[in-house]
């Protein structure tokens, strides 16, 4: 009986620590005297009840940035679970954190280690130095002449893709949110790989089932993010990994046959894998190739290459299929749109004697109207996130953000701010006439971020998008079926904003 007490005892006196711990967590920002949602914290969820579960977080994160700026805020603080975090509400506090002082600001506070976790040792996770040195690498991958090279390889994919759909037009609805992706999947595999995936044709290729796979989302794995930011020497120190097995072993695979396959056999291609391989034998694509040649650097590993070929992998085909996918749904439902944004196309396409090119795509008007419109009401990452390397004076206030807490930018919010985007919920291109473009403040409108750490990749990611819908609406046309959604309801369980049902249209050829 006294060996019970004690354990009762020592049950007790744990559980009193972790409830004094936790309180304090949740207590942060008002014992500081910052501005706190009304409503109490779940003890565990913090203020992110129904995350994962019944509601994705840009919803909760809206509610918050409406409330903190309907109290004349420009910053508030909330609890992401039990870590304190904070809410960025004023545009131009926005761009202080993303530009002026990035600096200060220049990490995700995104959970990497290169040695446990090889795949989350990407650019986008990265930190410090080693984020700067590779992403100085990288950037040459991603200019418009490089762009200009993979062209031809998309537009292969996308005349596959268009044989398909002639193939399938005759349905009397087509599932387009997993068409699109298995699209953008081959296009990626093939960029990224060289390697001709044939989603398409096989729905249940391992490029799909491990694409997926990679953004999944469970308790489990936030436990393991909340406790890697928290705890992050700690998390280093025990191995913490966020990647599937699986999926870590499937891409390091096919990466490692990839790489042993083109320096065999010398294998040139006008894609990203091809561009790495330079970069990872001679440590740069840019003219400073013999000085860091003299210097004896070693250009890339062959798991740094593969990190950086899986987020590649991840954000080019996820990203790109879900914006296509809004963009079809919002066309389907207003048809004077679609119409007029086929009109453009034909009409462009026929000024250039029928020939589409990287010029043409990348400079046609309306349809950059179209995509900027859908990647404001639905952009693929609803939320940025920065932490501060030290602590951090707010500007124009005495509150200091305190080293390493989570700044979260809401971008969902802000494109659903009324007071930016009049009537947020009706789909209007012409809100991005370069007239109505002046009239904004810059920082409301961040799709891709903005500052040092914008998407490296949004160059290839728009292209993407744009052959894919130039190629479908030149031959096919668009409308919603009993089945389509009467609005949008987000996916609680996907890291990007994804629709939580299918895209159900009917296709007509042309």
């Amino acid at each position: 009986m006294e060996l019970i007490g004690y354990v009762l005892t020592g049950l007790i006196f744990v559980a009193s620590i972790a409830y004094l711990y936790v309180r304090s967590r949740h207590n942060f920002w008002r014992d500081r005297g910052l501005a706190y949602p009304r409503q109490q914290p779940h003890w565990f969820y913090g203020h992110m009840n129904g995350a994962l579960d019944t509601r994705h977080e840009c919803y909760i994160n809206q509610d918050l940035y409406n409330d903190f700026k309907s109290r004349g805020e420009i910053i508030g603080g909330k609890s992401f679970f039990i870590i304190p975090s904070l809410v960025a509400v004023d545009p131009e506090l926005i761009k202080t954190i993303l530009v002026k002082d990035f600096n200060v600001f220049q990490d995700r506070g995104v959970y990497n280690d290169a040695k446990a976790d090889p795949l989350s040792a990407h650019l986008f996770a990265l930190e410090g130095q080693p984020w700067r040195v590779l992403r100085q690498k990288l950037t040459p991958t991603f200019t418009s002449g490089r762009m200009k090279q993979m062209f031809g390889t998309i537009e292969e994919v996308a005349e596959q893709f268009r044989k398909y759909m002639e193939e399938n037009c005759h349905r009397e609805e087509i599932e387009m949110k997993d068409v699109l992706a298995r699209f953008t999947t081959d296009v990626i595999g093939t960029c990224a790989f060289g390697i001709e995936c044939n989603t398409l044709k096989n729905p249940g290729s391992d490029f799909r089932k491990y694409g997926n796979k990679a953004l999944e989302q469970d308790i489990l794995l936030v436990v393991k993010f909340m406790f890697a930011i928290t705890f992050k020497k700690a998390a280093k120190a025990m191995g913490i990994r966020i990647t599937d097995h699986g999926v870590e072993k499937f891409f390091l695979q096919i990466v490692q046959e990839t790489v042993q396959y083109r320096e065999m056999n010398n294998v040139q291609r006008n894609d990203f894998m091809n561009l790495l391989l330079q970069i990872k034998n001679k440590g740069s694509l840019s003219e400073q190739d013999a000085e860091h040649m003299a210097k004896g650097e070693v250009g890339m590993t062959l798991n740094e290459l593969a990190a950086q070929v899986f987020i590649f992998f991840l954000a080019g085909f996820e990203t790109s299929s879900t914006t296509m996918n809004f963009c079809l749904y919002e066309l389907a439902t207003n048809p004077d749109i679609q119409d007029r944004l086929r009109e453009e196309i034909n009409r462009a396409i026929e000024d250039n004697d029928n020939k589409v090119t990287y010029d043409l795509v990348m400079n046609m008007q309306y349809l950059d109207q179209a995509i900027n419109e859908t990647l404001r009401k639905y952009p693929p990452v609803e939320s940025l996130t920065r932490v501060p390397l030290r602590d951090y004076t707010i500007p124009g206030t005495k509150h200091v953000i305190p080293k390493d807490t989570l700044v979260q930018i809401p971008v969902y919010a802000l494109h659903r701010d009324a007071d930016h985007y009049p009537d947020p919920d009706q789909f209007n291109p012409d809100r991005f006439l370069p007239e109505e473009v002046q009239r904004r403040h810059p920082y409301v409108y961040l799709p891709f971020g903005e500052g040092p750490r914008i998407c490296i990749g949004l160059r290839f990611g728009v292209m993407q998008a744009k052959i894919g819908l130039i190629m479908l609406l030149r031959n096919f046309r668009f409308a919603p079926t009993a089945r389509t959604p009467k609005s949008i309801v987000f996916d609680p369980k996907s890291p990007v904003l994804a629709p939580s049902t299918g895209n159900y249209l009917k296709v007509d050829k042309i």
